[in-house]
């Protein structure tokens, strides 16, 4: 895998906006808060566009952006404005050649799964799952995200992930793993499935987090993964923010329950309350970085090493 090399101040960051869009408003919010973390902000021209009334301007016109950004030489990472919807429709224009030759930090998160899933299979690039700039930048940008968001860029070799303070890693299921990280925001990894850019699990430590769904269709995803044969190699799971979820009548049965029950005889170490996904504090993990699994210390290694 390719590690995009570090940012520092004064370098030029691309904001794109690969689904939703902002208004202008926001779009001014944006640039102060990147600025405000010593960077140069050089915004996408369709930031503000809408199509169809929540995508920020037609397909081939996101994709393109993706593309342009990749290719300026005076950009030095990219960043995600926000997540939302229509990513999806975007893939068929990205230029993997170009990415390829001009590999770069890409951070985002949600929606932004599609985008993951391409770079990492497709392109061997680590990227960053990570706080986006609308989303996580500008109202209110915490400490310990921060840092995390920081000190994640700024990793070259090998280091143990911090939860957020006041949340342990738990063990679902025990035993030890080491693979690939991979994954994002479990609705897109279930649509990945027959597409192009299909979540490839095997041999990887497989991130999955999700937002304001009821548990049934968590329960659908989940055992979409398990029926299209994505648990069967997997080296081990973590789960991330499941914010706003649903339970079973009574709230008897929840998330944690439905991904048990999927991959209990696999043997596989699951952890959960990994704090990353969609809370207001989110910390940064690097995908298509060899994650080390260990559920006896309820530890999350990273190494970027070959």
């Amino acid at each position: 895998m390719i590690v995009p090399k570090k940012i520092k101040k004064g370098d030029t960051v691309g904001l794109v906006c690969p689904s939703s869009n902002i208004t202008e408003e926001r779009k001014e919010k944006c640039i102060k808060a990147i600025s405000d973390l010593g960077f140069r902000a050089l915004p996408a021209d369709n930031l503000t566009d809408s199509y169809a009334g929540y995508m920020a301007g037609k397909s081939q016109v996101r994709g393109e952006w993706i593309n342009k950004m990749f290719a300026n030489p005076e950009v030095d990472a990219i960043f995600c404005i926000r997540g939302g919807d229509g990513s999806s429709r975007i893939m068929e224009y990205l230029d993997l050649d170009i990415i390829k030759r001009n590999p770069k930090i890409f951070v985002g998160y949600s929606d932004i799964t599609n985008l993951h899933l391409l770079l990492n299979q497709k392109c061997d690039l680590v990227t960053y799952h990570g706080p986006m700039v609308s989303s996580n930048m500008v109202d209110n940008f915490p400490t310990e995200s921060r840092e995390s968001f920081l000190n994640t860029l700024g990793q070259t070799e090998g280091y143990c992930f911090v939860n957020q303070k006041g949340y342990s890693v738990e063990t679902l299921l025990p035993g030890n793993g080491e693979g690939t990280l991979i994954g994002g925001n479990l609705s897109l990894l279930s649509a990945s499935i027959g597409t192009p850019y299909e979540v490839d699990t095997d041999g990887k430590i497989l991130f999955i987090e999700e937002v304001e769904e009821p548990l049934t269709k968590i329960d659908k995803w989940i055992y979409h993964l398990r029926n299209s044969g994505k648990f069967k190699r997997v080296k081990g799971i973590l789960l991330g923010q499941f914010t706003d979820i649903g339970t079973s009548a009574g709230g008897s049965y929840s998330y944690l329950d439905s991904v048990k029950d999927a991959v209990a005889e696999l043997g596989i170490p699951v952890l959960y309350n990994i704090q990353s996904g969609h809370g207001d504090e989110i910390m940064t993990l690097p995908l298509g970085a060899k994650c080390f699994v260990d559920s006896d210390k309820r530890e999350i290694r990273f190494s970027f090493a070959e």
